[in-house]
C-alpha cells in the first residue's frame, strides 16, 4: 500500500505547474493575429511600392522626356525637361484659341503622398497601443497567472485529500468531513471568476478596439478614393503640353509656344496605385471580420477551464451580451495560449474525459486526479447500510467525488452574491 501511496504523490506532484522564471509581461502578444497582419500590409505595402518608386527614379535618372526642336543644343533640351518637370502644367487650346492650364503636381507629389499614406496607417495602432495596451496587458497578467494558480490549488486539494484519506482510520470520518466542506462550498476560488464576470460590465478595451478598425476602415477608404482621384483625373494622361516661354525666353520668336513632353514613369505610377488601391480593397472584409467576431462568444477556452472547481461561467450562463471586455480578454487570451501553461493539462483531462466510459462523473480535474491517485471514490457499502438503518436513505454506492452542484443541487445553492444574475 505504501508504494501506491507513494506513485500517487509522485503523480500528484508532477502534475503541478513549475513556477515562472521569468516575467510574462515580456512574452505576452498584445495585439490579435490577424490585427497584427493588417497592420503589417496597410503600413508595409506604401513603403514597399513607393522605395520602387525612388529605386527607378534614381536608376532612370530623369522622369520626363521632351520634344524640343531640332535646333537646340543638348544644353536647351536639358533645360527644357528641367523646366517643364519642375512646372508640370498641362497647357491646352480650345477651338477659339484660347488657352487654359492644367496642373499635374499630384504626380511629382505621389511618392511622398505613399509615405503620408504608410504613416496614418499605423495611427490606428498607436491608438490601441497606448490607450488600451497597458490596461489589457495587466488584466492578462492577473488572469494567466490566476488561471495558472487555480489549477495548482486543485492539485493540491487532491493531494491534501489523499494525506487525509491515509491519515484517518475510519472511512466514515473522511467522507462526512468531505461532505461537509462540499455542502460550505470550500472547494471554490471564487476571485478569479468575479473577476470574469465583473469585465462583462467594463466596455472600455472594446470602445478602443472598435475605434482603432473604425479608424483604420475611415483610412482606407481615403486612401482608396484618393487614388481613384488620381486615375480619374491624372493618371490617363501620360503626355503633356508645356510652354517655357517664361524670363529671358519669353520674347524669343525661335522658342515655340508649347513643347509637347511624355512622362516616362507613368506606367510604373499606374501599377504602384492600383496595387495599392486593390490591396487595400480586400483587406477591408478582414477588418470588419475583426469587428464582427466580438458580436458571438469563443467559448473554446472557457469550455476548457470549466474543469477548475469554481469556474462556472458557462454551466451557470452567466455570460450577457458579447460586446464586452471580457470578450476581448477571451480573444488575447487564445492569442496568449503558449504562456497558459494550464492549459494543455486540462486540455488533455477534457480529451479523457470525452473518451471515458461515464464522463459525467468527472465534473472537474479535481474528479480525475482524484482517480488516478487511487483515493477510494466512493462511500463504503457498510456506511450506506448504516445509514439506511438509521431511516435516512442509503446513499449510492458509485457516487462519485463532484467538485460542481449539478441538477438539483444547483438550484439549492443558488447563484453567488455578487455575480450577474444573483438577483
Amino acid at each position: 500500500m505504501s508504494i501506491a501511496h507513494t506513485a500517487a504523490e509522485y503523480m500528484l506532484s508532477d502534475a503541478l505547474l513549475p513556477d515562472p522564471n521569468g516575467s510574462r509581461a515580456k512574452g505576452l502578444r498584445l495585439e490579435l493575429p490577424s490585427d497584427r497582419v493588417v497592420k503589417f500590409v496597410t503600413v508595409g505595402l506604401p513603403l514597399f511600392l513607393v522605395s520602387l518608386a525612388f529605386a527607378r527614379e534614381f536608376s532612370m535618372g530623369t522622369q520626363i522626356s521632351c520634344f524640343s526642336p531640332a535646333n537646340f543644343t543638348g544644353k536647351q533640351s536639358a533645360y527644357v525637361d528641367t523646366s517643364c518637370w519642375d512646372s508640370l502644367i498641362h497647357y491646352e487650346f480650345d477651338a477659339a484659341g484660347n488657352t487654359t492650364a492644367k496642373s499635374l503636381w499630384t504626380l511629382k507629389a505621389f511618392p511622398y503622398s505613399l509615405l503620408l499614406i504608410a504613416v496614418a496607417m499605423y495611427l490606428p495602432s498607436l491608438l490601441w497601443r497606448y490607450t488600451a495596451a497597458p490596461a489589457l496587458n495587466s488584466d492578462l497578467l492577473f488572469i494567466i497567472d490566476e488561471l495558472d494558480k487555480s489549477y495548482n490549488r486543485s492539485i493540491r486539494l487532491v493531494q491534501h485529500m489523499v494525506k487525509v484519506r491515509q491519515a484517518s482510520t475510519d472511512a466514515r470520518l473522511f467522507w462526512e468531513e468531505f461532505e461537509k466542506a462540499r455542502r460550505e462550498r470550500y472547494f471554490e476560488f471564487p476571485l478569479l471568476e468575479r473577476y470574469l464576470a465583473c469585465k462583462q460590465r467594463s466596455h472600455s478595451l472594446v470602445g478602443a478596439y472598435l475605434l482603432r478598425n473604425l479608424l483604420l476602415l475611415l483610412l482606407i477608404a481615403a486612401t482608396c478614393l484618393y487614388l481613384g482621384f488620381l486615375h480619374l483625373r491624372v493618371f490617363f494622361q501620360d503626355e503633356f503640353s508645356c510652354s517655357i516661354k517664361t524670363g529671358l525666353l519669353r520674347d524669343e520668336p525661335q522658342v515655340p509656344d508649347v513643347i509637347p513632353c511624355k512622362l516616362v514613369f507613368f506606367s510604373v505610377f499606374q501599377l504602384i496605385s492600383l496595387s495599392n488601391g486593390g490591396v487595400y480593397v480586400l483587406l477591408a472584409p478582414v477588418v470588419i471580420y475583426n469587428m464582427l467576431q466580438l458580436l458571438q462568444w469563443d467559448k473554446r477556452l472557457l469550455s476548457i477551464y470549466e474543469m477548475l472547481p469554481a469556474f462556472d461561467l458557462l454551466s451557470r450562463k452567466m455570460l450577457t451580451c458579447p460586446v464586452n471586455d471580457l470578450n476581448i480578454i477571451l480573444l488575447f487570451l487564445q492569442a496568449n495560449i503558449s504562456e497558459l501553461k494550464s492549459f494543455s493539462r486540462l486540455n488533455a483531462v477534457c480529451a479523457l474525459r470525452e473518451v471515458t466510459s461515464s464522463p459525467q462523473n468527472i465534473d472537474t480535474v479535481v474528479d480525475f486526479m482524484t482517480l488516478l491517485a487511487g483515493l477510494e471514490t466512493s462511500k463504503p457499502k457498510h456506511q450506506a447500510c448504516a445509514a439506511g438503518a438509521e431511516g435516512n436513505p442509503p446513499a449510492l454506492s458509485s457516487e462519485i467525488l463532484e467538485m460542481k452542484p449539478t441538477g438539483e443541487a444547483k438550484r439549492n445553492t443558488g447563484p453567488k452574491p455578487g455575480l450577474p444574475g444573483s438577483a
